[in-house]
């Protein structure tokens, strides 16, 4: 269950790129500065860079934004490419950052892909940070064709490459003393938000309106860089989408697993922690995974139990989210309806009964606990039970398990947490509720749907047989875009389709439902009722 849990963004349908290393790439540049009329040529700080014209859009796939981590490094903070005389050819995503969902991968992944409406412009740029647990998923991924969101929005858009799993996220001064120890994938990063502020001109953007934008792992990521003192002044709004706050045991090592977990990777491959640097990294990425198979509590480590994500680490990550102050910024924060519906659907059989339904919500709770007493389920069921009967929701075995599912990894924290910014903030934070159902078999509003239509790409092959691909889902997905747009723009989401969006109250929550029939409306805040049950359960913490 886990396994497939984690493949946020279908990591299987990842695009592949060339088999060659970036630094062998230089055959491809051309020694002169000429170009056809109809190639875009941009001029980066470490050289230019020509990529192709796609019905008015420029598109640049595969620009480096950083040095390959290869070699001295891998596990070391991301250095500045290097600089390439003439024109380098950026035509071609780069390969999928090595993963258990992309084998074919390759360390050498550190690459920015940017859609721009015009190069002579100064449009706002939303970089998009991709979500897949920290562990899967690529910016290649055909659902995060920016074309979209840069035609009809007129805006930047940039996606990009960072390290993924043990290359990634993880804690050991075996690696080096200060940024060398820990959180790599966080550095990428940032090095790529201030790549993007030092060229954003060279490709028609404004260094000084960037929006920060993310799913999942990527909204986790948006809010933490959102909070760095490295890195806020960079940004001017963010979005996080259905964001994964960060939190142990369900979500992150602690430093003591991931300090263990490293030596123990070594040991198994007799090596030492600082040596992991000259092993092929196939086999220190299944070696690092070994650590985490098979059920949560049968494991070595207690913590990261689902997902390892960042460390505290004392520098790029210093306190979980619920420990630290929400972000300084103007937000526009996401959830969808039914969040664990991206998970319950791949659960197979899926729970009919009681009996089933209590066993795999204690299979479940697991992930968060080291043990699961008949009080937190017992209290979970009756309490999710009470919820959707006065809210007058399903409260079938599968609509109950979705629900404590998604609410306890997301809609939980990204709630609690938008009402206690809300309390203690002035600047403006608009919520979502994102609620387009997908089709039968699939049920609800899942995980990762918001994707598909932020990008405009929810009629591509992958796509159209769980979202749809009509009038309704093309007016949804030019509303979303327009919403997002305008805020990136000016601070305030709006939409032809959409009316007054409120600013998210603390006391009395009101929220845009974007989805279904009725394409946008105001209401009270869906389905607050059933996070009481997380208040006082203590499984997850409370921000």
């Amino acid at each position: 269950m886990h396994r497939r849990a984690l493949l946020t963004g279908t990591a299987a349908l990842v695009a592949t790129g060339a088999t060659t290393p970036a630094l062998a790439r230089t055959a491809r540049e051309t020694p002169g500065e000429t170009q056809p009329r109809h190639r875009p040529v941009a001029r980066t700080s470490a050289g230019a860079v020509r990529g192709t014209d796609e019905d008015g859009i420029a598109v640049f796939r595969g620009v480096p934004y950083a040095r390959p981590p290869l070699g001295r490094l891998r596990f070391a903070p991301p250095a500045p490419p290097l600089p390439w005389t003439g024109i380098r050819e950026t035509v071609e995503f780069s390969r999928p950052f090595l993963s258990p969902g992309a084998r074919d991968g390759t360390e050498d992944a550190l690459y920015a892909n940017v859609w721009t409406p015009d190069l002579t412009g100064s449009s706002p740029v939303l970089i998009y940070v991709h979500g897949g647990a920290w562990l899967y998923n690529t910016a290649s991924n055909p659902t995060y064709d920016g074309s979209g969101p840069a035609r009809r929005g007129g805006l930047v858009v940039v996606t990009f490459n960072y390290r993924l799993g043990c290359f990634g996220w993880g804690l050991h001064e075996g690696f080096g003393t200060g940024d060398a120890a820990a959180n790599w994938g966080l550095q990428d990063q940032a090095a790529l938000l201030r790549w993007v502020h030092e060229n954003a001109r060279a490709f028609g953007g404004d260094p000084d309106n960037i929006t920060l934008c993310g799913t999942s792992a990527g909204g986790s990521s948006v809010w933490q860089l959102a909070l760095h003192p490295r890195t806020r002044p960079l940004v001017r709004r963010i979005v996080p989408i259905s964001a994964a706050h960060v939190w142990t045991p369900a979500g992150a090592l602690t430093p003591r697993d991931a300090h263990s977990t490293y030596e123990s990777t070594a040991h198994r491959l007799d090596s030492t922690v600082a040596g992991l640097r000259r092993l092929p990294a196939p086999a220190v990425m299944d070696a690092w995974e070994g650590h985490f198979a098979g059920a949560p509590d049968t494991r070595e480590v207690g913590s990261g139990r689902m997902f390892r994500g960042p460390v505290i680490d004392g520098r790029w990550v210093r306190g979980y989210d619920h420990e630290l102050p929400t972000p300084a910024l103007p937000a526009m924060v996401i959830n969808t309806r039914t969040e664990g519906s991206f998970y319950t659907d791949a659960t197979a059989p899926a729970p009919r009964t009681e009996a089933e339904l209590r066993r795999m919500t204690r299979e479940y709770l697991l992930v968060g606990a080291r043990e699961v007493p008949d009080a937190l389920l017992d209290g979970a069921l009756d309490a999710y039970r009470a919820a959707a009967r006065a809210d007058g929701l399903p409260d079938d075995p599968l609509s109950l398990y979705t629900e404590i599912y998604g609410d306890g990894l997301f809609r939980y924290q990204i709630l609690r947490l938008a009402q206690r910014r809300a309390r203690e903030s002035g600047l403006p934070q608009y919520h979502m509720d994102f609620a387009h159902p997908v089709l039968p078999p699939r049920h609800g509003t899942p995980h990762e749907a918001t994707s598909p239509f932020l990008f405009g790409t929810y009629g591509i092959p992958q796509n159209a047989p769980v979202y749809g691909d009509g009038p309704l889902e093309r007016r949804i997905s030019h509303t979303f875009i327009d919403l997002v747009a305008s805020f990136a723009r000016t601070g305030v989401p709006l939409s032809p389709s959409v009316p007054r969006w409120p600013v998210f109250a603390a006391r009395a929550p009101h929220s845009l439902v974007l989805g279904g029939e009725r394409v946008a409306h105001v209401a009270a805040t869906p389905k607050l009722r059933q996070l009481a049950f997380w208040d006082r359960a203590g499984w997850v913490p409370r921000p």
